[in-house]
This record gives C-alpha cells, sequence and structure tokens, in this order.
C-alpha cells in the first residue's frame, strides 16, 4: 500500500475533543501491530521492538521507557529517569495525550513517515518534544537542576535545544528536528508545525517575556528565524530562512530578511506543509 493511501486526510485543527480523544486512543493499538509486523519482518530488530513497544501493555509506560534508555548516562541510569517520566505521567495524563498527538500529527504531516511506530522509535523531533514536555513538569514543580540536566541532555542527543520553560500544546511537529532552539518564554501552540533550522529566540540580553509567541496552526519553515516578544499568528506560515523581527497576523504569509508580508497562507500551513508561496 502506498503512504498516500494509508493516511487518512490533514485532520482539522479545530476539530472536537470528543473525535480527537478517540483517535489518540486508536493510535496505541496501532503502534503494536506496526511493531509486532516489523517485528516479524526483520528479526534482527525482533529484541529492540519486544524492549521498547511490545513488552508494554500502555503507551506510558512504552514512553518512559523509549524516553530512559535513550536519555541515560553515567550520571543518570534508565531506572532513575524511567522513574522520573512514571512520576510526570501519572501527575499529569495530560502529558501522555500530547505526545499521542504529537504521533498522530508527524504520520499526517511528515511523508517520509509510514506509520504510527516511526516517529516513536526513530524520530528525534518527536523524541525532543516529549523529553521537553517531563522537563517542564520538573521546571515547574520546581525541580529545575534537573529540568535543566534534562535539556542538555535532550541537545546532545538530538541537537535540539527547548527550555524546559517553554509552553508546548498538542498535536506539534518537528520535522527533521537538527539545530532547533527554543527559548524560556516562548509559546508553542496546538497543530504548530517547525521544520529544522529554526530559532524561536530573544534580540539579545533582555530578560522577562522575550521569546515569540507561536500561535494555532503556523507554520514555521527552514532556517527561519523569529525573534522577541513577538507573535505569530493562528495559521500563519514563515517562509524558509525569514528573519521576522515583528508580528506576524492570523493567516499571512511573511518572507525575507527581515520578513515582511507576502501574502494569505492556504487554510491550515502546518498541516500541508507547504512551504512556497507566491512572491
Amino acid at each position: 500500500m502506498s503512504n498516500a493511501s494509508a493516511k487518512a486526510g490533514p485532520r482539522p485543527i479545530e476539530q472536537d475533543e470528543a473525535t480527537t480523544a478517540l483517535r489518540a486512543d486508536q493510535a496505541w493499538p496501532r503502534i503494536r501491530v506496526e511493531a509486532a509486523t516489523a517485528a516479524a519482518r526483520e528479526p534482527a530488530l525482533a529484541s529492540f521492538l519486544h524492549a521498547t513497544v511490545l513488552n508494554h501493555e500502555t503507551f506510558d509506560a512504552a514512553l518512559s521507557y523509549r524516553l530512559a534508555q535513550k536519555l541515560s548516562d553515567a550520571e543518570m541510569s534508565a531506572m532513575l529517569w524511567r522513574e522520573v517520566c512514571d512520576e510526570a505521567y501519572a501527575d499529569e495524563p495530560a502529558i501522555v495525550d500530547a505526545a499521542l498527538e504529537d504521533a498522530i500529527a508527524a504520520f499526517e504531516r511528515d511523508p517520509a513517515c509510514h506509520e504510527y511506530v516511526q516517529p516513536f522509535l526513530y524520530f528525534k523531533g518527536y523524541l525532543s518534544l516529549q523529553g521537553q514536555r517531563v522537563a517542564n513538569r520538573l521546571w515547574r514543580k520546581d525541580r529545575r537542576p534537573l529540568a535543566l540536566y534534562l535539556q542538555s541532555r535532550m541537545s546532545e542527543l538530538f541537537q535540539v535545544d527547548i527550555h524546559p520553560a517553554t509552553e508546548i500544546g498538542k498535536g506539534v511537529h518537528i520535522d527533521h528536528a537538527t539545530g532547533v532552539v527554543i527559548g524560556e518564554t516562548a509559546v508553542v501552540e496546538d497543530g504548530v508545525s517547525i521544520f529544522q533550522g529554526v530559532t524561536l529566540g530573544g534580540t539579545g540580553k533582555e530578560t522577562g517575556d522575550r521569546h515569540p509567541k507561536i500561535r494555532k496552526g503556523a507554520l514555521i519553515s527552514v532556517g527561519a528565524k523569529v525573534l522577541g516578544n513577538i507573535e505569530v499568528g493562528e495559521g500563519a506560515k514563515v517562509a524558509a530562512g525569514s528573519v521576522v523581527l515583528a508580528d506576524v497576523k492570523a493567516g499571512c504569509t511573511v518572507a525575507g530578511v527581515p520578513a515582511k508580508p507576502v501574502g494569505d497562507c492556504a487554510r491550515a500551513p502546518s498541516e500541508t506543509m507547504d512551504q512556497s508561496f507566491d512572491a
């Protein structure tokens, strides 16, 4: 079956919560089936697929195992990281729900993603998001040294540097991910898509609220730099290589250095992942 025929159409951002919850509820059984199929097709990976997916009854148990195995080092064992993750998921189930929505987003938006299990196992954009969600909880619980340690570890592993305090919604997709930097007071709302090499940063050494706010369904294209306490509106598009220093209106496309409006977006650019625009 082709990738196009295997996938459903893009999920509307305004989809009602009951339908979204049902989709998320279906994702974990689908991941298990895909892992079992892969294990049968590739015996060399069978042990890995059983350890990461098939040995776990619930998605949150599998996710804590996967992150713990990736994050472990000489200072923090996999067992310690798993305790940290399990505690986070038990205390805030919304973190797990967001992780499932992120997996759905990766499958629906990335043409190179052919199965739901792929981002869970292999995509560093997905894994870095899930690590940041745990770090964010640690930050809010005033366990900031461990949150910063986790941020540092993720940066080493994935070349993605997201501050633990950053507020990130669900259904977020970071494609390829290498070189993504997101600052402390940034906000990334539901349904946003971000490509590699993107910076959501400050403009200097200012303190306080100093980073961008990326609203629902916006698309930040390859290598774009969005700098300062500015807003990229809902459903807006920032073209590749742009430097954005001022607010972007909802549904608008901006391009250039510095970025200027170049027209309106098609609906839901974060879902279509279309980085092109009419000059």
